[in-house]
């Protein structure tokens, strides 16, 4: 909750306190118990008020104050706890809802005709308690994907480049804070903080950055080559000897740090901390810079592919899946880089995406491409169904999927 929240709410405790009578709705009891109503001298729309429905497993993190609204004035609005996103939705009410704000209840008042009722008894008497608003309706909080798409737009502004010079405030325009990524990211700083370890981005100088291609390559090529001189093997390179050389050599030793995580595993050998090159991280960026230069035949494409990566290692197309794209030409077989990671993260935009690049799927292709979708109470399946056509020409042909 922000300060002009907190200071409007104690602003209406501060107008309201002794004048509603809150207290005695909750005490009534039994069947047929009334209460007397009223206008109080307050009575108004008070926009600044807003009925919120939700569930029992969110109100600890809501009166704890763990829940933030996400949103730029063009955007709806969504409620963040610090795992979760829930988008927030006005429901109209058929009934009027009244709301009575906190305070005594007022002095008992004679009940309108209660003297005329059918046990005789000449007079009753009931608490007032005093109308501040009339709701027209409430939020209500439904699950959602987080929003990230805009994340990577945003780093991608500005990705870090060797022997880059952030002296002056004009060349960190572009450039994200943390706090920057609160405010214009409606994620929660849970989803947040597993999609950055998801892009491979990192903080340099307080700013979160996106490592530029060329310079993840770089310093890769380095690693490798000084794994050779100094006798390392690829399956346990010792981390300091790693960051102490590359560190001489004029790279900066966080930025070796994280290029080792991002294609490689740490492991611990003989009480000291080493690194283990992931076979198919490392031989699939050795495949994007392959297919830089764009479309390739199959075996060409395999032949430089091979020749490329550290030895030791073996090229294997199942490490491509969701990164190319084979496709027939007649007797020949092409292929093309297709990364899902470029594809959009909202459902609806990444099966327009798919099928502005092909017409027609198989599942043994689409498959790697939507499997890492998740939309809360939505599985697959249904994303399929909402999404696709599917057809089957016969019963042991393999199905194709069309755009609905």
């Amino acid at each position: 909750m922000d300060a002009a929240m907190e200071d409007a709410a104690a602003q209406s405790e501060r107008e309201w306190d002794g004048g509603g009578g809150a207290d005695a709705v909750l005490g009534l009891a039994g069947a047929g118990a009334s209460l007397s109503l009223c206008y109080h001298e307050a009575f108004g729309p008070h926009d600044e008020l807003i009925l919120l429905e939700a569930a029992d497993d969110l109100l600890p993190d809501l009166l704890q104050g763990r829940v933030t609204v996400r949103g730029r004035p063009e955007e709806e609005a969504v409620l963040c706890t610090p795992s979760a996103t829930y988008a927030m939705k006005f429901v109209g009410n058929s009934n009027s809802v009244f709301l009575i704000p906190p305070g005594e209840s007022a002095a008992p008042t004679l009940r309108p005709n209660g003297a005329d009722g059918d046990d005789n008894v000449a007079s009753a008497t009931d608490a007032v308690a005093s109308i501040i608003k009339v709701a027209s309706g409430n939020i209500e909080l439904v699950r959602t994907a987080p929003r990230l798409d805009k994340l990577r737009k945003l780093l991608n502004e500005r990705p870090y480049v060797l022997d880059e010079d952030l002296g002056s405030d004009l060349q960190q325009k572009g450039l994200y804070t943390w706090q920057d990524l609160c405010e214009l990211v409606q994620a929660s700083d849970g989803e947040l903080t597993e999609q950055l370890s998801s892009i491979s981005a990192v903080e340099i100088d307080g700013f979160w950055r996106m490592v530029d291609d060329s310079s993840a390559n770089t310093i890769l090529d380095m690693i490798l080559h000084n794994s050779v001189l100094h006798d390392w093997s690829l399956n346990s390179m010792p981390e300091n000897d790693v960051l102490d050389v590359m560190e001489s050599d004029g790279f900066m030793r966080k930025i070796v740090t994280h290029c080792l995580n991002r294609f490689g595993t740490k492991v611990d050998k003989e009480a000291r901390g080493c690194w283990s090159l992931d076979e198919r991280r490392v031989c699939l960026q050795f495949a994007r810079r392959a297919l830089g230069a764009g479309k390739m035949k199959l075996e060409n494409f395999m032949g430089k592919w091979e020749r490329s990566i550290p030895s030791g290692m073996r090229a294997d197309l199942q490490m491509l899946e969701g990164e190319v794209l084979c496709e027939k030409l007649g007797a020949e077989t092409w292929v093309h880089a297709f990364s899902v990671a470029d594809l959009p993260l909202a459902p609806a935009d990444r099966f327009a995406a798919l099928f502005q690049e092909r017409p027609k799927w198989e599942w043994k292709d689409l498959q790697p491409y939507i499997r890492d979708l998740r939309v809360p109470g939505v599985s697959s399946e249904g994303l399929l169904i909402k999404y696709t056509r599917k057809t089957q020409p016969s019963a042991d042909a393999e199905p194709i999927f069309t755009a609905r």
